[in-house]
């Protein structure tokens, strides 16, 4: 066999990791027939079918699945080395963060702390998203770390790792006096500010309700937690849902009313790196620190 085309490889794994021509094709800023075409090259080098149908999307041949565990190590290491050179030729280290857009802010930003350096060392870039989105630009390595809401499922995404930090109880809120002697039967009457359903906690918080036979009474859904409580001060008859910690955060800035603690819902909140950044310091640090005093 001549020599390799490196691109049909590199082209062949974006097909496998997006799971369709078309998102790989848009990840590699190439046309779908592009791409269609690099495959077909390839697989005639190869000697034989490299992709199959599986419904709407793609997935490797028999064939394919070797080949693609294959370049999965060439192109992980690549993207280690390219870090690494990264990391040593910098002044300041690039880490790209990404941040489940339901989290606490405050809590976030603690936790990112422990990323910066003595020295300060270190250049910090947070992006907001869904969980799921984070997790694909993740897989894509152009993101170093993710901050959630829920683990990742290892069996689904391959070489990605997750460790739990810690979890805060939550509460119901109101911007004005509420009688929290009538809680929970109070929700039914009561407008409603809730995480939307494509949280972790927006899918609890909706469990929650049908084991208590509650019928909510919904105004909105927020997947921006920071979003949510700002709609909150300013829609004052609303009831809203947010960590238990909010209390203290927002005392003395604006009028708060503790509706009732919830005990069975709780956000978690978790670390999600690919195998290769388990040494990185920052990665290290968030996952080696303490932050049981932060949830408690």
């Amino acid at each position: 066999m001549s020599h390799l085309n490196y691109n049909h490889l590199y082209y062949f794994w974006m097909v496998c990791k997006q799971g369709s021509v078309v998102k790989a094709a848009e990840a590699l800023f190439l046309t779908p027939q592009t791409v269609t075409g690099q495959i077909k090259s390839f697989e005639e080098r190869m000697k034989g079918k490299l992709l199959k149908r599986s419904g709407r999307s793609v997935e490797p041949t028999e064939l394919g699945q070797m080949i693609f565990r294959y370049a999965d190590k060439m192109f992980g290491l690549s993207y280690e080395m390219l870090d690494i050179v990264n990391y040593s030729q910098q002044k300041n280290v690039l880490f790209d963060v990404g941040v489940a857009d339901s989290l606490s802010k405050r809590l976030v930003s603690k936790i990112l702390l422990t990323t910066v350096p003595d020295d300060n060392s270190i250049h910090l870039r947070c992006f907001e998203s869904t969980h799921e989105l984070l997790l694909e630009q993740l897989s894509q390595h152009k993101l170093d770390m993710i901050l959630s809401d829920c683990p990742v499922d290892s069996s689904q995404s391959p070489g990605l790792f997750s460790k739990k930090l810690g979890e805060c109880k939550m509460s119901f809120f109101s911007s004005s006096v509420v009688d929290s002697q009538d809680f929970p039967a109070i929700l039914k009457d009561k407008k409603l500010l809730i995480p939307g359903r494509r949280t972790a906690m927006g899918r609890n918080v909706m469990h929650w309700f049908e084991r208590h036979a509650i019928t909510p009474n919904i105004l909105g859904e927020f997947d921006d937690a920071a979003l949510m409580k700002a709609f909150a001060l300013y829609h004052q008859d609303a009831i809203f849902l947010a960590p238990t910690i909010y209390f203290d955060e927002a005392k003395g800035e604006v009028p708060l009313c503790l509706v009732s603690e919830v005990e069975e819902l709780k956000e978690e909140y978790y670390v999600i790196f690919a195998e290769r950044m388990i040494q990185h310091p920052a990665v290290k640090n968030v996952c080696d620190a303490d932050f049981s005093d932060l949830f408690r």
